[in-house]
């Protein structure tokens, strides 16, 4: 997606969004604030398009790009301390344009946690950025300190739900909340495993389908599902993506809301992105099965 088409998408959701924020502000008593220099449109896809590309930092990219090269699509830019300074007041319009983005229900998710460490665990005791809200943790690849991006994505490599937890929190917490939006067949991984948890997402009408851990009893599969279960590493090639290409996880934050409003802005670079990993299933064959 060009960055013209980028600012048009944008544009047009906030076109639609903006009259009822203003009026949800105006209710809560908040006092008006006058136009900036850059619209809000125009703060959210430079936000979006330096996950897009492929700079390290936020700064490099605007400084040595945005005000270099795109001084012609962004005429009124800001200087870069005051647009870091805009970055908060757009958390709101970034998690409404999230949500905007997601992909719709085919019947076949997948969901997982990543880890998004935020310093190495050596300078845990020197970290002053998150220490109210991050929180030691453990993988697979080891302990960590920081938070957990939880993630449901579809066949198609779309994303449906997300959330952010701090990093102790168990992988099986949120999902109830996440996708109490979605039907049919849910697969993960043994961290899921929990009757529990299976049994209030069937009343949902959800099947949560795992691997089994070695000391549990087999039990009968349907082929289809084993077969979809060898295919969940679609959404650790959506993670590989997100942290590698969108940049959403680095130690250089240094406000916590401005390391929401960049995650989101991964997220949402990542939504936008022409090709995404997917199965291309035939999923009539497969849920009628």
């Amino acid at each position: 997606m060009s960055l013209l088409e980028l600012f048009c998408d944008v544009d047009d959701f906030m076109l639609n969004f903006a009259p009822q924020w203003k009026a949800s502000q105006l209710k809560t008593g908040k006092r008006r604030e006058r136009a900036g220099q850059l619209c809000p449109s125009e703060v959210m896809t430079i936000l979006i398009h330096f996950h897009q590309s492929h700079y390290r930092t936020f700064k490099a990219y605007y400084t040595e790009h945005v005000q270099v090269y795109l001084t012609g699509e962004f005429p009124h830019l800001v200087s870069y301390p005051r647009f870091v300074a805009l970055i908060p007041s757009l958390l709101v319009p970034m998690l409404a344009y999230l949500q905007n983005r997601y992909g719709a229900c085919t019947g076949i998710s997948f969901i997982d946690a990543t880890s998004l460490q935020v310093c190495h665990p050596k300078r845990i005791s020197q970290h002053r950025v998150f220490a109210v809200d991050a929180r030691r943790g453990k993988t697979s690849m080891g302990w960590f300190y920081g938070f957990k991006l939880h993630l449901a994505v579809n066949d198609q490599g779309e994303l449906l739900a997300c959330c952010l937890t701090p990093g102790n929190v168990d992988d099986r917490t949120p999902v109830a909340g996440m996708v109490k939006h979605l039907r049919g067949k849910l697969f993960g991984d043994r961290g899921y495993i929990s009757a529990p948890l299976a049994h209030l997402l069937f009343e949902q009408g959800l099947q949560l389908i795992t691997r089994l851990r070695k000391n549990m009893k087999n039990h009968l599969m349907h082929l289809s599902d084993k077969l979809l279960l060898r295919k969940r590493a679609i959404i650790e090639s959506i993670i590989d993506q997100l942290k590698n290409i969108s940049q959403i996880e680095h130690s250089r934050h240094r406000s916590p809301v401005n390391f929401v409003v960049h995650l989101i802005a991964g997220l949402l670079a990542y939504s936008h992105q022409d090709k995404k990993p997917g199965l291309h299933l035939d999923q009539h064959a497969l849920l009628a099965a």
